[in-house]
């Protein structure tokens, strides 16, 4: 076997086009965009990177390019930990364990080299709703964003070492479905139309102060928590820059309390569904009018959720279930929608994942966030769950 770092044009190429000869024969598998992983290891592009690190190798064997893995740390996340953690992710291999062990090695020994005590996986250099976590239940194609993997990487990452740090469920829901609890959606028209109360949708050119509103929810509703990271609001204008063509304003709501932002919720359209008709992952301008194209004639049916966050003080008055209703509102109007995915809820967080039941959600997908402990003796400690 042969390890190589990723260091030029050549090898990133071999990089990108490792995973389809592992899901060849994977009708599952939905290829991701190229550029939308190299902007991720781009500083430029990717303003998280800017503080930390990250590199990338490609394993040979008999010649042919049977793996590949990246690893990285970042200020934001190393230091929230009892030690410090970086991480690794877009891990491919063949199912061989000696390949799959070389990969976590070679990582392993690069994040100590740069200071790290413990390695996270397969998770992403930024937002967790990306990239994030190992498949290991509900193997359909994925929404937007969620990692596919093949059954057998379980096994190659547990025989390795990594332990369970949390579970993240996901959920799909039939906005059209009959049979939603409608004693819910009752109590939430009701809280939707509470005086003091206003739901306010997202609008581009008001972008900064909805960053704005966004990091004052994030930090008070997650500020306490293990995963909370605190956000550099150029990494919000980032991402909204770089998704102007999947963002939808009216999938995107803020809540108010006499004018104090107490709550948001973001969705996105499934552009999985418009990515499957180019399987190599490239665009470009003909493939992107394409995909206008397919978009404007309504080939998407289904949304994700990305991220919702509410304030403590009132995550017990009701506010998610009016969010939810106001969200209901707009895809029964987009009546080609007939499907909700609320990923990824972890298992640290049962108020939240109660709410998802509650709505009428059914649990369809299972990933994995791990963590390796590079102090072999040391007690592993499992994400602490959100009280409330």
């Amino acid at each position: 076997m042969q390890l190589v770092e990723v260091t030029d044009k050549k090898l990133v190429d071999v990089f990108h086009q490792v995973p389809y000869a592992i899901y060849k024969d994977d009708e599952n598998w939905i290829p991701p965009l190229r550029m939308m992983i190299e902007d991720i290891f781009n500083p430029k592009k990717n303003n998280t990177l800017k503080k930390g690190n990250a590199c990338r190798w490609v394993i040979y064997k008999e010649g042919k390019a049977v793996g590949r893995i990246a690893a990285f740390h970042t200020s934001g996340y190393a230091g929230q930990f009892e030690q410090l953690t970086g991480g690794v992710g877009f891990f491919e291999s063949i199912d061989d364990q000696e390949v799959a062990t070389a990969l976590f090695d070679v990582a392993r020994d690069w994040l100590k080299k740069e200071g790290m005590e413990a390695m996270d996986g397969p998770i992403n250099i930024g937002e967790n709703f990306f990239n994030w976590g190992l498949l290991v239940d509900g193997f359909m194609p994925q929404g937007f964003g969620m990692n596919y993997h093949p059954p057998y990487y379980e096994k190659l990452w547990m025989d390795y070492g990594f332990q369970i740090y949390y579970r993240q469920f996901s959920y799909h829901l039939n906005i059209t479905s009959p049979d939603l609890p409608q004693r819910f959606w009752k109590i939430a028209a009701w809280m939707a139309k509470k005086p003091g109360y206003r739901f306010e949708q997202f609008r581009f050119k008001n972008s900064e102060k909805y960053i704005n509103d966004f990091i004052t929810i994030y930090d008070k509703a997650w500020k306490k928590h293990d995963n909370y990271k605190q956000i550099d609001p150029q990494d919000l204008r980032d991402m909204i820059n770089q998704s102007k063509m999947i963002l939808e304003e009216d999938f995107i709501w803020f809540v108010y309390h006499d004018d104090e932002p107490i709550a948001f919720f973001m969705m996105v359209p499934d552009i999985n569904q418009l990515i499957r008709y180019f399987p190599n992952g490239r665009l470009n301008f003909w493939k992107m009018l394409k995909m206008i194209y397919l978009k404007r004639k309504k080939v998407i049916n289904r949304c994700r959720v990305l991220v919702m966050g509410v304030v403590p003080k009132f995550q017990k008055s009701g506010i998610e279930s009016a969010i939810f209703y106001q969200l209901r509102q707009v895809l029964l109007k987009k009546d080609w929608y007939n499907e909700m995915e609320l990923s990824w809820v972890g298992d640290f967080n049962p108020k939240m994942i109660s709410i998802f039941e509650a709505v009428g959600g059914k649990r369809a997908k299972t990933h994995l966030t791990l963590r390796y402990l590079f102090d072999r003796q040391k007690d592993f400690k499992r994400s602490s769950i959100i009280e409330g």
